[in-house]
């Protein structure tokens, strides 16, 4: 297992990942507004779902998508051989967090630039894994799992106006079952940016699942997340999307798995 992260390691990281995405336009959505990248030979996954109900939602995931490759492929190679040992997860996340506001900021830089893209904006989930350590950085409702033999958990949290209200205790979870909520943070949004950041340890074996809500809404009962990160990791994707178009698919899908393999 690659314990560290360098460009002239890249050869390790290309071998220590696996990963297969799956998506389709929902059932009542002729337009997939997703986009999604997975770059083995960096380590970087990443979901992004552009937001219903505004303008240019589709341009607005994929421009993302594009400008945080751009930027975590030129700060990595910055970094260099000094991208090791203990202050690797620091580093990264230092990374991830700047990437993910400065692509909202070339969202914004456009919408200020043409009007018609006004209002466009889009989630983010992003993982770059280096050895031993993944770190997420989270804008939106898109999310993260993280799956080790038989445990599965949710790294990311929801960034939706009904989930704010559950945590300030207004409202139960049984509330939110068939329904929608606003998102408080995207890219795009607002002049400025938070992002949350987790540090995830990996090890050989383990598998993560980055996808967009209309994947994830379908995720009712755990036993369905983890009968998927159980199977085949070429079957896993096209299964997970077939779940959810079965009771309706009603927004896009996308599922991008991921398998830890080590260095070997």
């Amino acid at each position: 297992m690659a314990a560290g992260f360098g460009v002239g390691r890249l050869d390790l990281v290309s071998r220590a990942h696996r990963a297969l995405r799956h998506d389709r336009p929902g059932r009542r959505r002729a337009l997939n507004e997703d986009a999604f990248l997975a770059d083995g030979r960096l380590g970087l996954f990443i979901v992004a779902d552009g937001v219903g109900g505004r303008p240019f939602g589709g341009l607005a995931a994929g421009e993302a998508v594009s400008v945080l490759w751009e930027w975590i492929y030129r700060e990595t190679r910055a970094l260099g051989a000094s991208w090791t040992g203990g202050e690797a997860a620091v580093q990264i996340a230092g990374v991830v967090r700047s990437a993910m506001q400065n692509a909202s900021r070339t969202l914004r830089t456009m919408a200020n630039t043409d009007l018609r893209y006004a209002g466009m904006c889009t989630t983010a989930s992003v993982v770059l894994v280096a050895g031993e350590i993944a770190v997420v950085g989270q804008v939106g409702d898109s999310r993260v799992y993280h799956a080790r033999g038989a445990e599965v958990r949710q790294v990311t949290e929801d960034h939706t106006l009904f989930n704010l209200r559950l945590k300030q205790g207004l409202v139960t979870s049984e509330h939110a079952r068939g329904r929608r909520s606003p998102i408080t943070r995207a890219l795009g949004l607002t002049d400025e940016l938070e992002v949350d950041i987790y540090a995830v340890p990996v090890a050989r074996g383990d598998r993560l699942l980055l996808c967009s809500d209309g994947l994830h809404e379908y995720f009712d009962r755990a036993n369905v997340l983890r009968h998927l990160f159980q199977l085949d990791i070429r079957a896993a994707a096209p299964a997970a999307v077939r779940h959810a178009r079965r009771p309706g698919g009603r927004d896009n899908i996308t599922g991008l798995f991921v398998e830890i393999l080590g260095p070997g």
